[in-house]
């Protein structure tokens, strides 16, 4: 996890092509699942600075190897290094990755990220703040993280608030995954293009000489279409997920829905009651209210914010969850995590605040964000 130079690995976890007015990098960790690792972030940082004072570059395109776009970040690498006492380390990755997600969501550039497999965590990061987000039938989307004791970060409040109703209430509290044509419908996406047609997509946005949004989307569009929502889609409980997920409480969700159940016994609301009392208690609490507060602020308030909350889960001073959601989840795989506290009734709101307050250590600081003059007032505050 920590920094090391541009080496061939470095570089070749991230591909680079160069045209005359534009970029096409590819993330290169297909085994993977193109998980980020630090030396993929920082790479895209360099990448994405360097090309923004190129005056000759246009348009930036991100896409991937592989059947995921990206399936979040390196966290298994992160939990190595707290067990062995390191979590500054975690930190450092993190705050490298935030900042990578801020000049995204800040960059003077149309970004086209290409989202052909799975979009998921540190994936939503490095595509949702970007301008243009193109799903196909191969995506899928989730923001998985309160399975693993953690919490819909990389700017996530940001994004999952700004979609419509309580939406990102349910997306980040569940997990659920989307599709594409879901990721179309709720705007999570902008666009929707067959697989078949990527290549042809490509090849155009190669040749287009303009950084003007509305000539880029024109071409995007000639190879779009609007997909047909599955019959099964959760698009089918909209009003339910307003009705329950608008709740004050995780508490309140939960008798919401079961209210729901007793009316309705489609699977889809029992299962959605399954995955939050499968979740980390703790997580549940403080994604609820990382996102509600998230509706408030701007995505570098987001951002500061959700640094303070991953430093303290690092830490592990008020619950362990998320070194044991990894180890359940993605090192011993038995899917039995044993979180504590284990309820949400016993969890106090002056242990939910405390996430959400300064780091108790002389050697720790905010996440400090460079200064940017295009501030997002396009992307994700049109969702």
């Amino acid at each position: 996890m920590a920094p090391v130079s541009s080496t061939s690995t470095e570089t070749d976890q991230v591909l680079v092509e160069e045209k005359s007015f534009a970029r096409m990098f590819t993330l290169n960790r297909p085994k993977q699942l193109n998980a980020l690792s630090f030396q993929m972030i920082s790479r895209l940082r360099d990448l994405f600075f360097a090309c923004e004072q190129e005056c000759s570059i246009k348009l930036i395109i991100l896409k991937a190897k592989g059947r995921a776009f990206c399936a979040g970040g390196d966290v298994a690498a992160v939990v190595r290094d707290i067990s062995q006492g390191n979590w500054r380390l975690g930190a450092n990755y993190f705050g490298k990755e935030f900042s990578l997600n801020y000049l995204m969501a800040t960059y003077s550039k149309p970004q086209v990220s290409i989202l052909n497999g799975i979009v998921m965590g540190g994936g939503a990061g490095a595509s949702i703040h970007g301008r243009f987000r193109v799903a196909t039938e191969n995506s899928v989307f989730a923001m998985p993280e309160t399975a693993l004791g953690l919490f819909p970060d990389v700017g996530a409040s940001y994004f999952l608030s700004r979609l419509p109703g309580f939406f990102g209430e349910y997306l980040g509290l569940t997990g659920s995954r989307l599709d594409g044509a879901e990721m179309l419908a709720c705007g999570l996406a902008t666009h929707f293009v067959p697989s078949e047609r990527l290549s042809s997509l490509e090849e155009a946005l190669l040749k287009v000489d303009s950084s003007d949004p509305a000539v880029i989307s024109a071409t995007i569009n000639e190879f779009s279409q609007v997909p047909n929502l599955k019959e099964k889609s959760v698009y089918r409980w909209l009003d339910i997920i307003d009705r329950c997920f608008s709740r004050r409480t995780c508490e309140e969700i939960i008798l919401a829905l079961e209210r729901e159940a007793l009316i309705n016994s489609d699977d889809w609301i029992s299962s959605t009651i399954q995955s939050l009392k499968k979740a980390s208690p703790t997580s549940l609490k403080i994604s609820l209210r990382s996102i509600r507060e998230g509706r408030l602020q701007g995505v570098g308030q987001c951002l500061v914010r959700e640094y303070r909350m991953v430093c303290h889960i690092l830490r592990g001073e008020v619950s362990k969850d998320f070194s044991e959601g990894c180890r359940a989840i993605l090192l011993d795989k038995d899917k039995n995590p044993k979180w504590e506290p284990s309820k949400l009734e016993l969890i106090s709101d002056n242990m939910v605040d405390r996430y959400f307050s300064k780091v108790d250590d002389e050697d720790w600081e905010d996440l400090k964000l460079p200064a940017r003059p295009n501030l997002p007032a396009h992307a994700i505050s049109k969702l």
